[in-house]
């Protein structure tokens, strides 16, 4: 990755963080959006036949926290059936996947070949604890002792891999990472339409893309989905 699209990235996720100060939005004209790519799917709102508990909650994380909106997904269900005797099948928690800049969550839909391609450590200011350099693996999906998030690695439970495994979802906004894809063709990694491609095929299990964040949550909460704001 040349020093120039380094650069380039930099002023484009630094123009959104910019944008979203000041509109709460990680764009300012919605009308300039880039036309999102669809993955195809016949249903986007599949997530919700998931929702088949009695106790469902959606977590909103535009910003991945060091983890911390993770750690409270893991609260949510594990209380649930230690405290309450709850079934692990009654408890459903969806966590939400979106917005650009250093903060985002959108990176952690992603494996580790996909965090060392485009270098999501580096965007989001991560530096892997075994190597002091910008992190080329998803430490929220696996993490490990040391890492820069969960609180230095100390609940690894609440890493994605373990929470798909709780039967938790995530999902992915496709508006979102219309914008991702549009900056890293145009900073020379390929055209839009093969690395939007590569990235819906390294997606780690337990994503679901949907067309819009703001309309999953709308529609979650018409199906008596919780919603949590971290």
């Amino acid at each position: 990755m040349s020093e120039g699209f380094t650069t380039h990235r930099r002023g484009f996720l630094g123009g959104l963080a910019a944008a979203t100060l000041a509109t709460g939005l990680p764009w300012a004209d919605l009308a300039a959006a880039p036309t999102p790519m669809r993955s195809g799917s016949a249903n986007p709102d599949a997530w919700l036949d998931r929702m088949t508990g009695k106790h469902r909650c959606l977590f909103d994380f535009p910003e991945h926290g060091a983890g911390l909106p993770l750690l409270h997904m893991l609260n949510y269900v594990s209380t649930y059936q230690r405290a309450y005797n709850v079934p692990a099948r009654e408890v459903n928690a969806v966590g939400t996947l979106y917005f650009a800049g250093p903060t985002a969550s959108l990176p952690l839909a992603f494996n580790d070949a996909m965090w060392a391609k485009y270098k999501f450590g580096e965007t989001l200011n991560l530096t892997d604890p075994k190597t002091g350099r910008p992190s080329v693996r998803n430490m929220f999906h696996r993490p490990q002792a040391g890492d820069p998030v969960f609180f230095g690695g100390a609940y690894l439970a609440a890493g994605m891999e373990s929470l798909v495994g709780m039967g938790c979802v995530f999902l992915l906004c496709e508006n979102a990472l219309a914008f991702w894809v549009s900056e890293f063709a145009a900073g020379g990694l390929g055209t839009a339409e093969a690395i939007n491609a590569e990235l819906r095929a390294n997606m780690v299990p337990g994503v679901m893309p949907v067309p819009a964040m703001v309309i999953a949550i709308e529609k979650g909460q018409q199906k008596g989905v919780a919603y949590n704001k971290q």
